[in-house]
């Protein structure tokens, strides 16, 4: 397994993280305990150190999974969990009390992540969603007593606009930006990744398979559990899942010019794009790991790249990535 440092902040991670997600939440019902806890220990097994959670993951399952799971390989793994949404109420639905990023909110939630985590220190801590009702000084001001205390190491920002990184980063430095990045979603590109470049701060990308769609595996026939929360995604509707297979195609062709798979190709492509970005992929399944670990052995030249980028233009990818309530909860 190669490593990577996330821009100047010195947190040295897999090339390759594994997001989490997915094993307890929202990818339909959650997946068995003992067989993600095997999944778990097989990405340790194959050089992952970098695994992502979130309070909201569950909520609070996810973190008690990998809590349990990654607590006998605690020294030589990053674990990174997020903060920010109200789970107080009476209707513990993720994110149905909204945003908050309150200062005693985030000291909360960091007590119960680690106890959950089973652990007296956050390795990397982010901001689930930018709240507009608390100054983003406020925030980083919190996680900087935090780092203090010793009960976190790193800071990070998820789905922010530059205003925001800006402002974070000159109260408590930012360790790393999470953040949806791939061949079907290039936004970062025009303003995000240049500021990360220049503040040396590093990308973390989430569903850097387009949330499975990257993988061949999905077709407009593929249904949906009413479980899993791609079937609300405008990008997900059998019609414009037809119009983003022109994507795929392009994947799968380089892919079998490089004995490679689609998935492979498009993080192959991440990869290729900064030293600093470290992809997230998430599954749930033992060959899907091993596939996406299978990309770091896939070199894509200059001549690859540009083919790919020349080919990307000229397709227009179809649907919104979320909904407009869920599209808004982003930082200028």
């Amino acid at each position: 397994m190669k490593n990577r440092i996330l821009g100047n902040s010195g947190l040295e991670v897999s090339a390759l993280g594994l997001g989490c997600m997915g094993m307890s939440f929202s990818y339909g019902p959650p997946k068995d305990k003992q067989e993600m806890t095997s999944l778990l220990h097989a990405a340790v097994e194959r050089g992952i150190t970098f695994f992502d959670t979130a309070e909201v993951y569950g909520p609070f399952t996810n973190e008690e999974l990998l809590g349990e799971a990654l607590s006998p390989f605690r020294d030589k793994v990053v674990i990174a969990t997020k903060f920010g949404f109200d789970l107080t109420g009476p209707d513990n639905r993720p994110g149905a009390a909204g945003i908050t990023s309150r200062p005693e909110h985030i000291k909360r939630a960091v007590e119960g992540s680690l106890k959950r985590l089973r652990t007296d220190v956050i390795d990397l801590l982010y901001q689930h969603r930018v709240d507009p009702n608390v100054p983003i000084e406020d925030v980083a001001g919190t996680v900087k007593e935090l780092i203090q205390q010793g009960k976190v190491k790193h800071f990070g920002l998820s789905e922010a606009g530059v205003q925001t990184i800006r402002r974070a980063h000159a109260v408590q430095p930012v360790a790393a930006l999470q953040s949806e990045y791939s061949l079907w979603h290039r936004v970062p590109e025009k303003e995000v990744i240049p500021t990360l470049e220049e503040l040396g701060i590093g990308l973390v990308p989430y569903s850097p398979l387009g949330k499975g769609f990257l993988t061949g595996a999905m077709t407009p026939d593929t249904k949906l559990e009413s479980t899993d929360f791609r079937s609300t995604l405008p990008r997900f509707t059998p019609e414009a899942m037809a119009a983003n297979q022109a994507l795929v195609d392009l994947l799968a062709d380089v892919a079998a010019r490089k004995q490679a798979t689609p998935a492979q190709i498009a993080l192959a492509w991440l990869l290729a794009q900064k030293p600093w970005i470290a992809p997230i992929p998430g599954t749930t399944k033992l060959h899907r790991l091993e596939e996406n670990i299978g990309a770091l052995s896939v070199e894509l030249t200059a001549d690859d790249l540009h083919a790919i980028d020349t080919a990307a233009a000229n397709i227009t990818v179809q649907g919104t990535r979320y909904p407009e309530r869920l599209e808004k909860m982003t930082g200028l």
